[in-house]
């Protein structure tokens, strides 16, 4: 079962992934979406949040790290680091299925 992925959970990622170099981004969108289905595991299992990951979302995966400010969707870094985001998230659900 996956947790459910809002808005804000894509606008935090692409936060942080306009906080580091290009280069880098690929890596840590990688990480944040690994470090919230650890922090799910966490929860369900536990029944409290995971220390390091918070509560299995990608908000507070991606808040382990510096966020950016957020721009407009027409900048064009920003919206490069939000299409990151959502190719991950097309993946993750194409290989996570319900």
């Amino acid at each position: 079962m996956r947790r459910p992925v809002l808005p804000g959970d894509i606008t935090s990622t692409a936060r942080a992934l306009l906080a580091v170099a290009p280069a880098q981004r690929r890596v840590l969108c990688e990480r944040i979406f690994a470090g919230a289905g650890q922090a799910l595991r966490h929860s369900r299992r536990h029944r409290r949040l995971c220390p390091d990951w918070g509560d299995g979302s990608l908000s507070a995966a991606a808040r382990r790290f510096p966020l950016a400010d957020e721009p407009f969707y027409d900048a064009p870094d920003y919206l490069s680091c939000t299409r990151l985001v959502l190719a991950q998230l097309a993946r993750h659900v194409r290989h996570n299925p319900e």
